[in-house]
């Protein structure tokens, strides 16, 4: 009976290879349903073979799932067999988390881990160990129980530790790392996380990290996210330029294999000529063996840690080859944190979100382009074509299409941001409304985004000067969002907006606003929340006639803008107002010099309401001062910067989405209150919510409001002290 199953193992092997796998699931489910009986261990290593299968390559996880629970019956009655139950267990557990059963997923995972405990101290032992933890720790996380998880990592690094396994102790170290960010309650456990993966990274042979690409990608993203938390610009810079190289090198070698094996395919044709002579074959088959011998030393990494028949690949989807993964752990695990599209399309995202606030508008659109793109095509993969909506995906297919549809909405996001910046009014509402496209088609799976679309739609009227608009939507994103930091934006957005409106009431408004913002300002890791609040507040005392105490909020607000963010629209907003507060304080000499920077960084961002508002004051400025010609010149300017933003904003106005954008009603959808599509876009941990920080600058209020702040005699009205 042995004989009859592996041939029929065989032949199963046969079919996969030729790609016909139903054919290849048939010859396996042949020993399970046979009348004759097959030793068990058998019937267990078939019914294994059969749910990889299954996973590898269908969306048959339930079929999957009966086959491994059927193993896991038949090898409680099996003494040994300590790799097989291992299997089985890992096996099994992926299947529970593809359906969204956390619950018996946890169950599995701690008897599995009370085996390993039993089972000794052996190197696969650990190996073991450390796939369950870490799978654990990821269930972990869907529930929300950090805590546990980073235990659960813990006794993973311990275990890799235990056998001086460096790279496993990074993949623990890393995945440490990464649940602290998203939990985030204590600055010294980030920072020590951080120097962990510093001083693992470290240990790891200078030969070996050239085949930890998956986890150099991890550890360096990683780096970003928490040097953007904190707003330490400067030093994640060096992180962003070794992902670049990474990447570009990596993406060579990808298509010198392509070119190579192309090679190669058109060699053997030439060779299978019956015709060719002697001495023709002879040198082919000479070059055929060194193309081979270079493509085996091109994948050679593929070959050594790809070819185990089960692939617990737990942190997505299963159905891509080895080529199209960036591993972060060697077998058992063979884990990754994101495909390697998506990887890529990120490190395009973040060299968008540093180069966006220096003006880089062309390299952004450049890599907005080419990260859509890429995102575009997975989703084609995953079947998401004009027309699907969140109900018609495969339920294993949720996580993946939640990862690259976030991506997605966080490109179009920084899309809007550059087009509003450069004052491309119509080209943003393109963006904005494919925004709420996505969002109406997959409301649960993008519900995180829901805030960010009504920030945007706050952007966008704030820039056509529909400030009472402006301050609805910000005020509704704020209604949506859990995060403190993007309330805390969102309401500073709307105070900024309330300003704008210029009325007394507006401006108790935007103080009522303000204020609760400033007064927990420093809680905030960053000073994001509190160059923002510093800028409204700002403006405010500049209403309010308290002109020195206006500069002196203002000079803190522009130092910390320009020393920790590099935003150079919300650095030319703040000298654009510190030039109006020098002139209405007679500094003309300060004005001129304050001014003259500020209108050379609007020019650099085609920020044309900037400009437009540094004019305005450099014309008073030069009335003041009696230079006709310049006046003369600079009145001439204006005209023309403000001529083409009218046409730009009749565009605007005139377009079929503006009312739409504006309108002071939140987009309505059919919410899907799934709890199955909810746990499996909790999904891999951070694989949803990159928890990348809030990147939306200010818009910059219109000339209108300019004139009424150089417009400093108007009657005082009642100041309220924060």
């Amino acid at each position: 009976m042995e004989a009859l199953a592996e041939g029929l193992w065989g032949l199963a092997d046969y079919h996969e290879r030729s790609g016909e796998i139903g054919k290849a699931v048939k010859c396996l489910e042949a020993i399970c349903q046979s009348q004759v009986t097959f030793f068990p261990i058998v019937e267990v290593k078939t019914r294994l073979r059969i749910a990889t299968l299954l996973l590898k390559h269908s969306h048959n996880v339930n079929h999957a799932k009966s086959h491994l629970e059927r193993s896991q019956l038949l090898l409680k009655n099996i003494p040994s067999c300590f790799d097989l139950k291992c299997r089985a267990y890992s096996l099994l557990s992926q299947c529970y988390h593809l359906v969204g059963a956390i619950p018996p997923q946890k169950q599995i995972l701690h008897k599995a881990l009370e085996l390993t405990a039993s089972a000794g101290h052996e190197v696969s032992v650990n190996l073991w160990s450390c796939n369950f933890n870490s799978q654990l720790a990821n269930a972990l996380i869907i529930e929300g129980d950090y805590h546990s998880s980073i235990s659960a990592l813990q006794c993973g690094y311990l275990s890799a530790t235990q056998i001086g396994y460096p790279e496993l102790q990074m993949f623990f170290a890393a995945s440490i790392l990464h649940v602290h960010l998203m939990q985030w309650d204590d600055m010294n456990l980030v920072e020590a996380a951080v120097n962990r993966c510093d001083q693992v990274w470290e240990t790891i042979q200078p030969g070996n990290r050239q085949h930890c690409l998956g986890l150099l990608f991890y550890n360096e993203l990683l780096h970003i996210f928490y040097r953007l938390r904190i707003c330490d610009y400067k030093n994640a810079v060096p992180h962003l330029d070794r992902l670049e190289a990474a990447m570009k090198a990596d993406l060579q070698q990808t298509q010198h294999i392509q070119e190579l094996t192309r090679e190669l395919d058109s060699l053997n044709q030439s060779l299978s000529r019956s015709d060719l002579h002697h001495r023709d074959r002879s040198a082919l088959s000479e070059k055929q063996a060194q193309l081979q011998e270079r493509l085996t030393s091109l994948t050679s990494l593929s070959n050594q840690t790809g070819t185990s028949s089960l692939e617990p690949a737990y942190f997505g989807n299963m159905k891509r080859t080895y080529g199209d993964k960036l591993v972060l752990a060697p077998p058992p695990i063979d884990g990754e944190w994101l495909p390697k599209s998506a990887v890529y399309a990120l490190v395009d995202l973040m060299i968008v979100i540093f180069g966006r606030p220096k003006g880089l508008f062309k390299e952004c659109g450049r890599r907005i382009q080419s990260g859509m793109h890429t995102i575009q095509e997975e989703l084609a993969k995953l079947g998401i074509t004009d027309g699907v909506r969140e109900v018609n995906l495969q339920h294993s297919a949720i996580w993946m299409a939640g990862v690259y549809l976030m991506l997605l909405m966080q490109f179009l996001e920084n899309k809007v941001a550059v087009e509003l910046t450069r004052s491309e009014f119509v080209e943003a509402q393109e963006a904005l409304m494919q925004m709420k496209n996505w969002f109406m088609r997959f409301p649960t799976i993008l519900q995180a985004c829901e805030s960010i679309i009504e920030l945007l739609r706050g952007q966008y009227a704030h820039s056509v000067g529909c400030y009472s608009e402006a301050a609805f939507h910000y005020v509704e994103a704020a209604k949506l969002t859990q995060s403190k930091s993007m309330q805390a934006i969102c309401q500073v957005y709307a105070a900024v907006s309330y300003i704008c409106i210029g009325d007394a009431e507006s401006s108790s408004q935007a103080l009522d606003l303000i204020g609760p913002v400033y007064r927990m300002m420093d809680s905030f890791v960053g000073v994001r929340e509190k160059t923002s609040v510093l800028f409204a507040y700002g403006l405010l005392l500049m209403k309010q006639q308290d002109l020195q105490e206006a500069r002196n909020r203002l000079a803190k607000g522009l130092q910390l803008t320009h020393n920790h963010l590099g935003n150079l629209q919300l650095v030319s907003q703040y000298l654009t107002i510190l030039g109006s507060l020098a002139l209405a304080l007679h500094d003309n000499v300060q004005a001129r010099e304050i001014l003259r920077s500020s209108l050379t960084l609007a020019k650099k961002l085609y920020d044309i309401p900037t400009q437009i508002w540094v004019l305005s004051v450099l014309t008073t400025l030069y009335q003041e001062l009696g230079e006709k010609g310049n006046e003369m010149e600079n009145l001439d300017f204006q005209r023309k910067k403000m001529e083409d933003l009218q046409k730009r904003l009749a565009d605007a106005r005139s377009s079929i989405h503006h009312i739409e954008l504006i309108d002071k009603v939140k987009f309505e959808v059919h919410q899907l209150h799934e709890l199955d599509i909810k746990r499996a876009i909790a999904g891999p941990s951070v694989g949803i919510d990159l928890d990348i920080p809030e990147s939306i600058g200010f818009s910059t209020p219109l000339p209108n409001f300019s004139s009424r702040l150089v417009d400093l005699d108007t009657g005082r009205r009642g100041k309220r002290k924060l």
